[in-house]
């Protein structure tokens, strides 16, 4: 059901969701009002409006001197006969619901044997919905509602109560109990009710008998099964119980108020108690979620973390965070082999988001049965758990899973090292530099890797920042982002690799070592010699995969994209084809899924290697006509830093272009100026990024292997297709302005040719 839109994001919509019983904001709204009949009014809905209505006139209007007592008498036994034929709308039995009032200005007569009326009570409704219905039953009288109707105007109704035998006129309505209570079918008027009664989702959920989503837990690989363990998999077997289970207990230690002797709280969660949490419309209670994960380059390799189960947070602040991108990345190691006396270390802020205040606290719940008992015992746990086992908690301080812990710990970090002169690119998110000192940095949430000149700008920056964080560094720098770095200072190269990526993944996703070597990622498309005419494809016409396989299909794919950007760019192409079937996969993608694996396992742990350059950058453009299904062409696009020269000598690549072009282009020519096109806008914030790292760019040199689309760009090809000049004709004003030199070389020498 649409609640109405979200004032805090774009284009956005509050709506329900009866599977999940939750509010939810969303962008993608599929309305179904042409599908749905406006309600009709039925000859009996009219008898019982008319009903109503006489009742409320005949109580209202009519009084004792205007007709006489006995007349009185009469009208006010009708009116009671006709308030019986009326039913109530039917809403769910719920102790949250406000107790009802006895109104004792009903009862006239003082006769035992006739029947006293239960209180009156009006509901608001959008007036294209009926006064009553027959399908409805009466129960409980409902509270009073202002539901808004689409012209914004409500229409009330008075519905009377139906008559309930006594044996006494004190006697009350029974009250809920647990024993007695019953959940019924939530209809779209009772959720609105519950939502503007009681102001909080928290209480419609509780209403409705929503059971709160299960902790999603992260998980560690078992090195002897191949098995990917969760929290609850580690401390239910005994091999792994004693050293998870306690890290846990730090972990909650950490985020309270500490653990004597094992480790210092951080006071970003308070225990409570269920009754301390305050009902807010605009805020859920959420849930934890238990991530276990193992992480050797720590101090702790068994880390378990804590985070907040953000789908149930609304924010209303902006949530994005700034933060480096593996290219930024890449391009600050290339800077750090080609500055002279350069050197590169790592820091890691130690709780970053743990020591931001907050001003707007959040809550969510535990199960008590995951913590461990020195926790449950130091805190007194157990006289605040509920009696279905949770315990209550306010977040107080940024916390790792809130959407708002990291801008509010990105705003606090910003102002304290502005302070110290050090200020982050307005252009290229992540990148830091000084006013005048010779260091610079990229910045991934809590992880610094730097570049300096002379140890003592890296002391300075070591010492800013402890002034107001605990950090561990790294002067060798040796591992960031989940890369591993060789330096060789003296021959002026660094090697990246990801040791030990495929061969875990390998385990993760139970696939046997090949017996043959496999050097080809994707099946490739038979030729045909001698034939004149080119035939497209055929469509794939096999079984289509179950959901499980499905699930694989998604996880291979999203488990190496990571690697092939950061690494091994050899497996771009055929991850780009199979996630473009990953949402209906077949039988024949699982085959290839199983090809690609094989390759993995076949060509493990790739190494880029970057050496000393004049930080100049050049890319090579190449495209595919016509190599994807439906009538797609393919671009490709290889970047890297090189010498000034007329044809820029390779070195490693600091990005790869190997995507699908949208449109469909109508020759070759067309699609090799579509990858000139995608490649150079990729390279105006290179360039950009460059000049901010303090090595100024000529015009980029680009080589491409097409005359005709070196022609268009040149001026050289008057005449075109409009499609090339309505979507191209950008660069050639790119062109004029100096920002790029595009020149032509056999397609064999192009490096852009193998990803497409």
């Amino acid at each position: 059901w649409i609640l109405g839109t979200s004032l805090e994001h774009y284009r956005a919509w509050i709506h329900w969701s009866k599977d999940t019983r939750t509010t939810r904001i969303s962008a993608t709204v599929f309305f179904k009002h042409k599908y749905i009949t406006t309600p009709t009014v039925t000859p009996a809905d009219a008898i019982v409006a008319a009903a109503v209505n006489l009742a409320d006139a005949i109580k209202n209007n009519v009084q004792a001197q205007h007709i006489g007592k006995t007349k009185l008498e009469d009208l006010t036994r009708l009116q009671k006969i006709l308030r019986a034929a009326a039913p109530s709308p039917r809403v769910p039995t719920d102790d949250t619901l406000p107790e009802l009032v006895a109104d004792d200005s009903d009862s006239e007569s003082d006769d035992e044997d006739e029947v006293e009326p239960q209180p009156r009570r009006s509901q608001r409704l959008p007036r294209t919905t009926p006064t009553t219905s027959p399908r409805v039953q009466p129960t409980a009288p409902p509270p009073r509602v202002s539901v808004p109707s689409p012209t914004h105007d409500t229409l009330e109704v008075e519905y009377p109560p139906t008559p309930t035998p006594t044996t006494s006129p004190t006697s009350t309505p029974a009250q809920n109990t647990r024993s007695n209570k019953q959940f019924r079918t939530i209809t779209q008027d009772t959720i609105l009710q519950m939502i503007e009664i009681h102001g909080g989702h928290f209480t419609a959920m509780k209403a409705a008998g929503r059971k709160y989503p299960k902790e999603a837990l992260a998980a560690v690989l078992d090195p002897e099964t191949g098995d990917m363990m969760e929290y609850r998999h580690l401390v239910a077997n005994p091999k792994y119980r004693p050293i998870w289970k306690p890290a846990y207990g730090k972990e909650l230690g950490r985020l309270a108020q500490g653990l004597p002797g094992v480790v210092k709280g951080t006071d970003t969660i308070v225990f409570i108690e269920k009754c301390d949490v305050p009902f807010d419309r605009w805020r859920d209670i959420t849930y934890g979620r238990i991530c276990a994960n193992y992480r050797p380059e720590k101090e702790d390799p068994y880390r378990i973390r804590l985070t907040v189960g953000g789908n149930l947070i609304n924010f209303p602040g902006d949530c994005g965070t700034p933060t480096a991108g593996m290219l930024t990345v890449k391009m600050l190691l290339n800077s750090v082999v080609s500055t002279t006396d350069a050197k590169f270390m790592t820091i890691d802020i130690k709780n970053f988001y743990l020591c931001t205040p907050m001003e707007r606290p959040e809550f969510m719940r535990l199960k008590i049965a995951d913590m461990p008992d020195d926790i449950i015992d130091l805190y007194g746990l157990r006289d605040k758990a509920t009696a279905d086992g949770y315990v209550y908690v306010k977040i107080q301080a940024g916390m790792y899973g809130l959407p708002q812990a990291g801008i509010i710990a990105q705003e606090l970090l910003e102002k304290r090292l502005n302070a110290k002169g050090y200020h982050q690119s307005k252009l290229t998110p992540g990148f830091w530099t000084h006013k005048w000192r010779p260091i610079s940095f990229a910045l991934v949430v809590d992880d610094f890797g730097v570049k300096y000149v002379g140890q003592e700008h890296a002391n300075h920056l070591l010492q800013v920042i402890n002034e107001h964080y605990e950090t561990s560094h790294e002067w060798e720098g040796e591992r960031y982002i989940g890369l591993t770095i060789d330096w060789d200072y003296i021959q002026r190269m660094v090697h990246i690799s990801m040791p030990g990526y495929c061969e875990n993944a390998r385990q993760r996703f139970k696939h046997d070592m090949p017996k043959k070597r496999q050097d080809q990622p994707y099946p490739h498309i038979e030729r045909t010699y001698g034939a004149k005419q080119q035939f497209a494809e055929a469509d794939d016409t096999s079984p289509i995969l179950s959901d499980e396989d499905k699930t694989y299909v998604q996880e291979v794919v999203g488990v190496f994209l990571y690697y092939a950007r950061a690494v091994d760019c050899t497996m771009l192409a055929a991850l780009g084809s199979l996630a473009s079937q990953q949402s209906k996969p077949t039988e024949n993608t699982m085959a290839r899924i199983h090809q690609f694996l094989d390759y993995a396992v076949s060509n493990q742990d790739a190494v880029i290697t970057y050496r000393a350059s004049d930080m100049i950058l050049a890319a090579h453009s190449d495209a595919s006509y016509l190599s994807e299904s439906k009538a797609r062409s393919r671009a490709g696009g290889h970047f890297f830093l090189s010498e000034n020269n007329e044809f820029p000598t390779n070195n490693g690549a600091v990005l790869t272009i190997s995507q699908i072009i949208k449109a469909v282009m109508s020759s070759a020519a067309e699609a090799e100026l579509g990858a000139l096109f995608i490649n150079s806008q990729e390279a105006i914030p290179q360039r950009q990024l460059l000049e901010e790292m303090g090595h100024p760019q000529p015009p980029t040199p680009i080589q491409i292997d097409n005359t005709t689309a070196l022609g268009v760009v040149n001026n050289n090809v008057l005449k075109k297709l409009k499609a090339m000049d309505m979507r191209f004709h950008w660069l050639r004003c790119r062109e004029e302005q100096k920002q790029f030199r595009t020149y032509w070389r056999a397609g064999i020498t192009n490096l852009g040719d193998y990803v497409t």
